[in-house]
């Protein structure tokens, strides 16, 4: 009679255990394990293969419990979990362990390898004629690959999913592929695409009645209609979606409402309005303890007090998010605020204070590490690399471990791993929250040292190897920008406001860049060099780059107005454009920097001398990509010095 309760346990057990997360807590996983295989002692030798596969759900279950807050942990018991399915050949098994196992990748930024796991459940879903799952798993794949910079990969995967669940009939999911693919023409600021879709995602959730859903797509209809400066329509949205995180007690996403709505009044001039969402954001963040969100409200408040020319407010403020920044080891943010905190100094004729600040801003943004910063730096990489490889190793032998223990019988089996899991969980008891908390900092410092430093992808290529090997490109698109007449302007100017100004412009051409995913190259003296269409290879380069002249061209024409206005002599600048082959690779072995070669970059350089103060001049092969979508003069072939001559065109306006 008890061996027939504890079969009617197994089924049981078996039929619970599908990803009920919201029901079950880290504490009740492990209870639940413990318990599973107290009773498995019952059965001695002769254990029902259900029985295992219970514990590989179980094992899966816990591993997503660990995901967001101890991810080693978490890989360590997915990969017990696909260990056991492995070992009983099961399908569904397998699947579930990769699934979490990328899961785990992509919550820790390694999206490669993320896509590679989500690929394997991939395909034995496929197999198992598992469309939901599948149509699951292309959505985790195509947020990875948008995490990298892919959008051409993203939108294929997002797609598939899309078509699957309409073919399933799987709404909700529905609502959430379109909602996705949305937000890629966002980043790509293609607008009319992204509200098509977003209302295509809108009007699911409005079906469903789906609350939350919606209020998720009118922030992002408010945040596209605020970069279209339809201020009115944004605020309409963002105001909707406020009422529903109130009505649902959604604090973090109440602070997040507040804090859209805040930068839209500070777009339309209403300062005091913005200053009252955004100070009720603040407070709202205060009391959730949302350190990030502190920090960018705090931020947003010391914009609005730059624009009202309240110097020292400002300043309070930014260095009242630069304190959050260093505490959450927000590299971007530091620099991003050093470089606010230049502009206010600057204001203030606190001039010396202001070169400071911009020395640290190029530290950061720049790459110009001293050599104690360098020597820190790699310290902390080795010691990340030392920490990732013993968790590796730690891994593999738990995994191994549990194959030879499987092989034993279930008494031993079972009584192993509880062991092993009551190790687990008295080891990381024990832990001080002082050492963790320092150790998770250094770790994520070293990473974001190393992005800021270098791209993406080659920074995950010197972590794992060491090396960087240089990489041909057939295709990429490069853009040069110079100051006319810099030398002549720069004697009529003090060395504090030529800094100031080199240091507006090049930070206004960084965050457009960062909007169209364009690679900063290098600047040199007054020039500045950038390529799209690399690390990461995509066939919109050319269109992207445009784009972003276009940008920096409207910038700088309101950059002179605004120092006319003022009586202060302003910057022309030209604009060269060239498409090719390069070389990409990173150069120096202590100061590490990322650079291209080819005859390419040559072509671009005499793009630029040949242009004229605030044009777009491009060559013929770049003109071939982008004739469609803009309106391009020819200017016949023109003589370019040492490569004869080219065909070269003046872009002025989008088709």
């Amino acid at each position: 009679m008890k061996k027939i309760l504890s079969l009617l346990l197994i089924v049981f057990a078996f039929n619970s255990y599908s990803f009920s997360q919201d029901t079950y807590t880290v504490d009740s996983f492990q209870t639940q394990l413990k318990n599973h295989y107290a009773r498995k002692l019952e059965f001695g030798k002769n254990v029902p293969p259900m029985y295992d596969t219970v514990a590989a759900w179980i094992l899966n279950d816990l591993a997503y419990q660990y995901t967001y807050n101890n991810p080693d942990t978490a890989m360590v018991l997915a990969r017990q979990s696909l260990a056991i399915a492995e070992e009983l050949e099961w399908k569904r098994g397998k699947a579930n362990a990769w699934s979490s196992m990328g899961l785990i990748k992509s919550n820790t930024g390694d999206y490669a390898m993320a896509i590679e796991f989500f690929k394997k459940a991939i395909a034995i879903r496929i197999e198992m004629g598992n469309r939901k799952g599948v149509a699951w798993a292309y959505q985790q794949t195509g947020s990875a690959y948008e995490n990298q910079g892919n959008y051409v990969e993203a939108l294929k995967n997002y797609f598939d999913a899309l078509r699957i669940n309409e073919q399933i009939g799987n709404k909700a999911a529905q609502a959430n592929n379109l909602a996705a693919i949305a937000n890629i023409h966002m980043r790509q600021n293609n607008y009319p695409d992204a509200l098509k879709y977003l209302s295509a995602s809108l009007k699911i959730y409005e079906e469903l009645g789906e609350k939350v859903g919606m209020a998720n797509v009118y922030v992002n209809m408010g945040i596209v209609n605020r970069l279209k400066n339809n201020y009115a329509e944004a605020l309409k949205y963002l105001l909707s979606a406020l009422k529903i995180y109130g009505e649902s007690g959604d604090k973090f996403n109440v602070a997040n409402s507040y804090n859209e709505i805040g930068i839209v009044y500070m777009k339309q001039g209403n300062y005091p309005e913005a200053l009252k969402y955004l100070q009720d954001a603040l407070k709202t963040e205060v009391e959730v303890d949302d350190k990030i969100g502190m920090g960018y409200s705090y931020n947003n408040i010391g914009e609005i007090y730059m624009l009202e020319k309240k110097y020292a407010e400002s300043a309070e403020y930014f260095n009242k998010s630069m304190a959050i920044a260093n505490i959450t080891g927000n590299i971007d943010a530091i620099s991003s605020l050093h470089g606010s905190l230049v502009a206010v100094d600057s204001a203030q004729g606190n001039f010396k204070q202001a070169l400071e600040h911009y020395k640290l801003y190029i530290s950061f943004r720049d790459s110009l590490w001293s050599t104690d910063n360098t020597k820190k730096l790699t310290q902390q990489q080795m010691q990340y690399d030392f920490d990732k490889k013993e968790t590796l190793t730690k891994a593999e032998n738990e995994k191994e471990l549990q194959k030879q223990k499987l092989l034993r019988n279930g008494f031993m089996g079972g009584f192993a791993v509880v062991l092993l899991f009551a190790g687990i969980f008295f080891r990381q008891r024990n832990k001080t929250k002082k050492e963790k908390v320092r150790a998770e900092e250094e770790m994520k410092r070293s990473d974001e040292l190393l992005l800021n430093i270098l791209p993406g992808e080659v920074a995950e290529e010197i972590k794992y190897t060491g090396t960087v090997k240089a990489k041909a490109f057939t295709m990429v698109t490069v853009m040069l920008t110079d100051f006319k007449d810099f030398t002549s302007v720069s004697e009529k100017i003090s060395a504090e406001l030529l800094v100031d100004e080199i240091h507006t412009c090049f930070s206004a051409f960084d965050h457009i860049l960062h909007k169209y995913g364009i690679e900063k190259i290098k600047t040199i003296g007054d020039a500045y060099l950038c390529a799209s269409g690399l690390p990461v290879s995509n066939y919109t380069h050319a269109v992207d780059m445009m784009n972003a002249a276009f940008e920096i061209r409207s910038f700088m024409a309101q950059r002179k107005k605004e120092k006319q206005l003022r009586g202060e002599i302003p910057f022309d600048l030209r604009i060269g454009i060239h498409t090719g082959p390069v070389v990409a690779g990173v150069v120096g072995v202590k100061k590490f920097a990322y650079d291209i070669w080819g005859d390419t970059v040559n072509i671009v350089a005499r793009m630029e001398q040949n242009s004229e103060a605030g044009k777009i001049n491009i060559s013929g092969a770049t003109y071939e990509l982008v004739k469609d979508k803009f309106n391009c003069f020819h200017r016949g072939k023109i003589q370019a010095k040492n490569k004869g001559e080219i065909d070269m065109y003046f872009v002025e306006t989008l088709s």
